[in-house]
């Protein structure tokens, strides 16, 4: 067992990367805890989804931004090498070919940091998610 030195916080994990602060309660306090670099991107994913999903409500769920209208539609999320989206594995699945060079398991896609972010495609698997009703 590890203990943050910072919050107290008991892991199982030998130096477990983890939020010491106060959970964000919005989309937009999620974002500005971002490193500047993390925040951009998460603001670009989060403006191709929008453009997908206009209609949709931001909301946080499992501590992640998530769109949704009735249910989760997909979520995505920041992290130190990448950025996750998590859009269901028959998402994945049905995207597989596309998503040839990214890090993908169990409905969960990691886009590197040290490449260009694919919007267009990120944006379509976000409406199929919403169309097909096939969502995490």
């Amino acid at each position: 067992m590890w203990i943050c030195t910072k919050c107290g916080r008991t892991f199982k994990r030998q130096n477990q990367d983890h939020f010491c602060k106060e959970a964000p309660k919005t989309v937009d306090e999620y974002i500005c805890v971002q490193p500047d670099g993390v925040q951009q991107k998460l603001e670009a994913v989060r403006k191709a989804i929008r453009k997908a999903l206009p209609e949709a409500e931001e909301r946080l769920s499992w501590g992640m931004p998530t769109f949704w209208k009735k249910h989760n539609i997909i979520h995505f999320a920041g992290f130190k090498n990448h950025i996750g989206l998590y859009p269901g594995p028959e998402a994945v699945m049905e995207f597989s070919e596309r998503l040839q060079g990214y890090k993908t398991s169990k409905g969960t896609i990691q886009f590197p940091h040290s490449v260009p972010l694919p919007l267009e495609l990120i944006e379509e698997i976000a409406a199929w998610c919403y169309t097909t009703g096939n969502h995490p």
